[in-house]
């Protein structure tokens, strides 16, 4: 059992302001696996306090100093990699082939790149009789989901860091374990007192405590649409710079083309990594109506092969993180069904054999129309629907007729019919044939949010911008 009841603030691992202990359980055998401490505006007021002492310092730090840091928590991820795989598995569910690879792979790697960035980012310019300086914003209050951890504490924590901004962050209650870790890494690696502070708790505790709070200069947050209305609501008095990366459902364009039936298999297998519990995962497959028969062959034989089961076994998927989640796939699942949509692969209920823990059969819908429930909400499990294009003109119209527009992936040989296609789509990212680069601009256009994060794009949310005037060419 994992008792991780302290909460890190100022650079002590202290007890929170009142006992309120919960369970976090472990989704694939629904049993209590530790327990953390949920906080409360008290906590929040003191991380803050500390994290407002540290700023006064902190702000001016040198590139260099902040470059040491960065590269001393890098070595200390290493350390901990098999800790942070652990947990990440106990905790959402995930095979540790993905909590040991893409899980903790993106938390190195967003560390890595921020050095890399800070190492020649241009922190003051001159504009003719003009000093623009890009300045630390202040305090950030950062509230972080748990379907990707580590990456969305990351691609917050490093470049808040490197840019001289002091931080609380509240991860997810559902999936705590590895923000308690990442904590004892920057401790170890030596940051600062105050500059990092770690507080659990819900958001009615704790998140609208961070988001309303008059002495936090900026939320980030990562999360559902819902939530994040309500967090730019309650951020609103004290007029705090407020990023959000929010929710998606991302279409996938798969070209008419030679290679349609890999273009389907690739697009689906994609739809199930991570249980289906991604942000841009793309849900929405688009494709010739004179090829939706292919399409729902292809489709099925690769859902067939994408396995549920056992963490730490050889399975392809785990559980979805909880019950509650569980049961919202299930009534859309079964609400497409209602609709008229065809059921390819999967539909209701547990995989065989699976009776314990909260597995949803890998599931493909085909005859999908985008007034569906199943076209327009974040079903945010292993389920995809394939909906029919007249032509690539009718393709770009039904991708992007939805309220979000974080991500699109557009699927097939010809890579200059996509890149035209790409620039009339109205979201945040493209992924062509899957292209994946560190240092693309993440973010969202519509209800996905505002904002971006990773690479230089992240260290920008953070700074503000002052412009001394005066001072000559």
């Amino acid at each position: 059992m994992r008792d991780c009841t302290k909460f890190y603030i100022d650079g002590q691992w202290v007890d929170p302001a009142r006992a309120d202990t919960r369970e976090v359980e472990n989704p694939a055998t629904e049993k209590a696996i530790g327990h953390i401490s949920f906080g409360s505006a008290a906590d929040v007021d003191k991380a803050v306090a500390a994290a407002r002492r540290a700023f006064e310092d902190w702000q001016f730090s040198s590139r260099e100093t902040r470059l040491e840091l960065l590269r001393a928590i890098l070595a200390e991820i290493g350390k901990r990699r098999e800790d942070l795989a652990s947990a990440i598995s106990d905790e959402m569910g995930a095979p540790m082939s993905l909590a040991n690879g893409p899980h903790v792979g993106l938390l190195a790697g967003h560390c890595q790149t921020a050095i890399e960035v800070l190492e020649s980012f241009e922190f003051e310019r001159q504009d003719g009789p003009t000093l623009h300086l890009y300045e630390p914003i202040g305090v950030v209050g950062m509230i972080t989901p748990w379907n990707w951890p580590l990456n969305q504490i990351a691609c917050k924590v490093f470049p808040a860091l490197a840019t001289g901004c002091t931080m609380i962050l509240k991860p997810s209650e559902i999936a705590p374990f590895n923000a308690v870790i990442f904590a004892e890494i920057m401790d170890a690696a030596g940051v600062p007192a105050g500059v990092f502070n770690l507080v659990n708790g819900d958001g009615p505790g704790v998140g609208e405590a961070i988001s309303g709070h008059p002495d936090i200069d900026m939320v980030s947050f990562t999360g559902s649409t819902r939530a994040g209305v309500a967090i730019a609501a309650n951020a609103a008095p004290t007029v705090k710079r407020v990023a959000q990366e929010l929710g998606g459902k991302s279409p996938n364009i798969v070209l008419d083309d030679s290679v349609f039936a890999q273009s389907v298999a690739r697009g689906t297998t994609a739809m199930m990594g991570n249980s289906g519990q991604t942000c841009t995962a793309p849900s929405r497959m688009l494709v010739p109506h004179q090829r939706m028969e292919e399409a729902k062959a292809a489709a099925r034989e690769a859902a067939e092969k994408v396995v549920p089961g056992d963490p730490k076994g050889n399975a392809t998927i785990g559980p979805v993180v909880s019950k509650a989640q569980w049961d919202k796939i299930q009534g859309l699942i079964e609400q497409g069904i209602a609709d008229g949509a065809t059921l390819v692969a999967g539909g209701p209920g547990k995989p065989e054999g699976l009776e314990t823990g909260h597995y949803v059969r890998p599931t493909v819908f085909a005859d999908v129309t985008n007034d569906m429930t199943i076209a327009r909400e974040e079903i945010f499990g292993p389920v995809l629907t394939i909906l029919g294009y007249e032509d690539y003109d009718d393709a770009v119209r039904i991708a992007n007729d939805t309220e979000y527009g974080l991500a699109s992936h557009i699927t097939g040989e010809d890579v200059e019919t996509a890149k035209k296609l790409a620039r009339r789509i109205r979201a945040g990212r493209v992924a062509i044939n899957g292209g994946y680069d560190m240092n693309a601009a993440f973010g969202g256009y519509k209800k996905s949010g505002n904002g971006r994060e990773w690479g230089r794009f992240g260290f920008h949310d953070f700074l503000e911008i002052k412009a001394v005037m005066g001072v000559g060419s």
